[in-house]
């Protein structure tokens, strides 16, 4: 499990003010608003406020002043700690919990390691970085790709 969660990047200055456009990871806007500190790139920065944008969202930040301030972040993650998340139901799970899990076959043979979790609108698509360095999506579906005791347990034919 990874110890920061990215949950949106500053794309830009949004104005003079210093607000950000933000690219977001998560649920939309209101996913930010239950963390009153994002980091980037380990400096805290206050949330003052967040609302829709046009690509994704808008953000004001407590030590942002100005546009300089503002275009000086873009391109950088925001991240929180891990254990700032809300807990998650049974069955749920976020993708950072899923990134840098081995991957193996049902034999117990390793076939790679999660690098990635996609998701283009029919569920999860893991990244499956193999030995040899390929990369491969494989469904993130019962019988296809199960997380079982902190690791994927994959169908190989699925990584061709």
């Amino acid at each position: 499990m990874a110890d920061e969660v990215t949950l949106a990047a500053v794309a830009g200055a949004h104005g003079v003010g210093g607000e950000v456009r933000l690219k977001l990871f998560g649920e939309g806007p209101e996913s930010l608003k239950v963390h009153k500190q994002l980091f980037a790139d380990g400096r805290p920065l206050t949330l003052k406020a967040v609302r829709p944008g046009s690509a994704g969202a808008i953000a004001r930040f407590a030590e942002i002043a100005d546009r300089g301030a503002a275009e000086a972040l873009r391109g950088t993650l925001l991240t929180v700690p891990r254990a700032a998340l809300p807990p998650l139901p049974e069955g749920e799970y976020y993708h950072a919990d899923l990134i840098g899990l081995p991957c193996f076959d049902a034999a117990g043979a390793p076939l790679g390691t999660v690098t990635g979790v996609e998701n283009f609108g029919a569920g999860d698509l893991l990244e499956i970085e193999r030995p040899e360095g390929k990369r491969a999506l494989i469904p993130f579906r019962p019988g296809i790709a199960d997380w079982i005791d902190g690791r994927i347990v994959a169908d190989p034919g699925f990584l061709a």
